[in-house]
């Protein structure tokens, strides 16, 4: 059960792709949850997400760098690349669903099991599934074989490359480098973006990927020391720092408060059909998907050959605030309370 699905150089360009889709599955609901966030509230758990976020925009990148190196094309505006919501992520955990839901403690506790930690100690990146595994995730071409998590999803890959790169060497890396995307043109707080060209690099921004999402080998920093986005996530839920020296569940650090009340009622997983009733509200949530439509344009654009849009890019992703807090502080029409909240139908999401 061990040995890589991954054949062929088609097979691991699909499974790029759908690491791509992965990546930007998070960033939705991370930014529904945190521009649900009375402003002025919340200002640790606030900046907790926001970096996260950004950071999610750096594993996109890396995961498009990777997919270039091979001489992929990556294309964030093909119908279906939007998940309509509520969705499982795109590489298959079906124990749990993704929802564009307020900063709450489901929201939080939804976000931990996306960035879950890959079980420790089995040495497989896939097993058997059985009715009892009903939790674990489908392994692409293979639906009796099932992954954990983004970790062993991402494990899964690193030895696509390994074994690819042992059947045909430096030709494995075919792709233009002029397409890769390096830290000129990208700034994270944790992180470097850096092209990738070879095995050695490849193997390098899957690791970073790995580490800063759930802490590589269970551990709770990653290699710069800085906290993985699980434990950065289990501090909203514990109300608590963590710092160096504490265990997994047992942060020690500072305290901070958590008012789960300073958020807009929004609606989970609102739809433009929700809005028909105000021509406003519709008009607003089609002039944000439009936006956002743009954002990802600009990405793929970023990522087919112009890697300096992303120095406008990714500071796009928060000038969305505008848009998704317009729809935030209004009630929906008839709803008892509830607001409207952006509705992310895209390229053949749910309308």
């Amino acid at each position: 059960m061990s040995l890589s699905h991954i054949k062929t150089v088609d097979d691991l360009k699909h499974y790029l792709h759908l690491a791509m889709q992965l990546e930007h599955a998070t960033i939705p609901t991370y930014i529904t949850a945190l521009y649900s966030i009375i402003p002025g509230t919340n200002t640790d758990a606030s900046h907790i997400i926001r970096v996260v976020a950004v950071e999610e925009m750096l594993h996109l990148t890396l995961a498009a760098n990777l997919l270039n190196a091979i001489g992929g094309k990556p294309d964030l505006t093909a119908d279906g690349f939007v998940p309509g919501f509520p969705t499982p992520l795109p590489d298959g955990e079906d124990d749990f669903t993704v929802s564009l839901q307020k900063f709450s403690p489901e929201a939080i506790e939804t976000f931990c099991k996306i960035e879950r930690p890959a079980r420790a100690g089995e040495g497989k990146r896939h097993r058997k599934k059985t009715t009892e595994d009903a939790e674990l995730c489908l392994v692409p071409y293979d639906d009796t074989l099932s992954f954990y998590s983004i970790g062993e999803f991402y494990e899964e890959i690193r030895h696509g490359f390994v074994n690819l790169y042992e059947e045909m060497g430096d030709a494995l890396f075919c792709g233009d480098p002029a397409r890769q995307a390096t830290s000129e043109f990208y700034y994270s707080g944790g992180g470097e973006l850096f092209a990738v060209t070879d095995i050695d690099s490849a193997k390098a921004a899957i690791e970073l990927i790995s580490e800063q999402g759930e802490g590589l080998g269970g551990r709770i920093y990653d290699t710069e020391g800085e906290l993985a986005h699980y434990y950065r996530f289990d501090q909203i839920r514990q109300g608590r720092y963590y710092q160096k020296g504490d265990k997994a569940h047992e942060p020690s650090g500072p305290e901070f408060k958590v008012d789960w009340d300073a958020v807009y009622p929004v609606k989970t997983n609102t739809y433009l059909a929700d809005l028909e009733a105000s021509d406003e509200l519709h008009a607003a949530a089609v002039a944000f998907n439009d936006l956002y439509a743009a954002f990802l344009q600009q990405l793929t654009d970023a990522y087919n050959g112009d890697p300096s849009i992303l120095l406008k890019a990714v500071p796009e992703m928060f000038h969305v605030r505008d848009g998704v807090l317009q729809l935030m502080r209004n009630p929906l029409p008839g709803a008892d309370g509830i607001n409207a909240g952006p509705t992310f139908e895209i390229g053949g999401a749910r309308t």
